[in-house]
């Protein structure tokens, strides 16, 4: 579990589009993530 705080661990995902993106790609940037259930979502 992260506490606010704590680095979070890398890890890739893949865009809508189908390009793999990891964590790391936005060193330094702030990053906000949504994660859906596939079933509610057009993908």
């Amino acid at each position: 579990m992260l506490t606010v705080g704590t680095t979070a661990p890398n890890f890739r995902l893949q865009t809508d589009e189908g390009k793999e993106m990891s964590l790391k790609d936005f060193k330094g940037r702030r990053v906000l993530l949504y994660f859906f259930p596939k079933a509610n979502t057009s993908g």
